[in-house]
């Protein structure tokens, strides 16, 4: 059973989103996991084979428990049967009690597709008549990460203490970074400014360090 799993449009997507919580999941003993939807084949820079790579890696430094990809088309995830039944299936299988997808106000189409996809395939995952192999299996929380739009979250994860294992799982992903000055890229995609996004975040809360998450329902008490 995986306690956290954080379901990625693409390889790299799960650490940029909140790889900063579940570096602090796992140093707070649970399991956690990240399901890739795509292999990022349509990615104009680096090679399947290289990315390939970058994600053993990556999900070494966050010590991840599982690591999975869906092998859905690049460019195409959308909330269809064929789709939804798969991904259903695997959260059966990994019986999370924890899920966190992308947020569906985000300018990237796979993103927008996955958050839609997600929330469909968590809610059949718990369905008896559902035609999805495996048991029936209900999550005990949906939650959403931000992408490339700014958002009003709801919930706000201090991680201070793990930034930096963050920032190592980040720049594993070296060919999405390459010609760019990793350290000191402050365009809207760049490591430092997600870096700086944090530390607002942080600010906001009274902490070093802070990832922002959003709930579709409100809290009794805080997961983390």
């Amino acid at each position: 059973m995986i306690d956290l799993l954080v379901i990625a449009p693409h390889p790299d997507d799960g650490e940029l989103g909140c790889g900063g919580l579940l570096a602090k999941a796992k140093a707070q003993g649970q399991n956690t996991a990240i399901l890739d939807l795509t292999r990022g084949e349509l990615s104009s820079k680096g090679t399947l084979a290289g990315r390939a790579q970058e994600v053993k890696g990556a999900s070494s430094i966050l010590g991840l428990d599982y690591r999975g990809n869906l092998g859905l088309a690049d460019g195409n995830i959308a909330d269809v049967p064929a789709q939804r039944s798969a991904l259903a299936q695997a959260i059966r299988e990994l019986c999370p009690r924890v899920v966190i997808i992308p947020c569906e106000s985000d300018r990237h189409p796979d993103h927008l597709g996955a958050s839609r996809l997600g929330a469909a395939a968590v809610h059949f995952a718990g369905l008896r008549k559902a035609e999805v192999e495996g048991k029936p299996h209900k999550v005990e929380q949906l939650l959403f990460y931000p992408g490339n739009y700014p958002v009003m979250p709801t919930l706000m994860v201090d991680i201070s203490e793990h930034i930096e294992t963050w920032e190592a799982s980040v720049r594993v992903y070296k060919s999405q970074f390459e010609g760019e000055q990793v350290s000191q890229t402050v365009g809207p995609s760049g490591l430092e400014a997600r870096r700086a996004l944090r530390r607002y975040w942080g600010n906001l809360v009274g902490v070093a360090y802070a990832e922002p998450l959003l709930s579709p329902l409100p809290f009794l008490t805080t997961i983390w």
